[in-house]
């Protein structure tokens, strides 16, 4: 969680599965556990979340991940991501997704590129979930339309 405010405790942590849980039978769409093939070790999520927070560009569907730190580099965001943006416009009939992230998290940016997202600069905004002044509240915001 390297560009959060903070780490999850325990207990904030067990709340968000139960809301993973309940987006699924609710939306029929939520995020997935990420597991390797070679040692079954979970190393984090990825997939489709609501984005309902107020902005200009909400209520979205955003795509999304987050993974463990030494699983970084390996295309295990981009693999997962770009299955999550299949089911969304294939399966789900979504006609935009978004993704959105720190400004300072370079990383992700090129993961949204290689999934062929586009910046909307003019869509970049300040995270209202995310205390002013801190580094990590500017956030740059791309999308994707469903293939023609």
């Amino acid at each position: 969680m390297e560009f959060f405010p903070e780490p999850y405790t325990e207990e904030r942590t067990q709340r968000f599965v139960e809301l993973i849980r309940r987006r699924w039978s609710e939306l029929g769409y939520s995020l997935w556990a990420v597991e390797r093939l070679d040692n079954e070790r979970f190393i984090g999520y990825v997939g489709l979340w609501p984005a309902t927070f107020p902005a200009p560009f909400t209520p979205a569907v955003e795509v999304g991940w987050r993974l463990a730190a030494d699983q970084w580099g390996r295309g295990y965001a981009t693999e997962g991501a770009r299955a999550a943006l299949g089911y969304g416009f294939d399966t789900l009939g979504f006609e935009e997704i978004v993704s959105f992230t720190s400004a300072i998290n370079r990383r992700s940016w090129r993961v949204m590129e290689r999934l062929g997202m586009m910046r909307d600069a003019a869509g970049d905004f300040e995270h209202p979930n995310v205390p002013e002044g801190h580094p990590t509240r500017p956030h740059v915001l791309y999308r994707i339309r469903r293939p023609e």
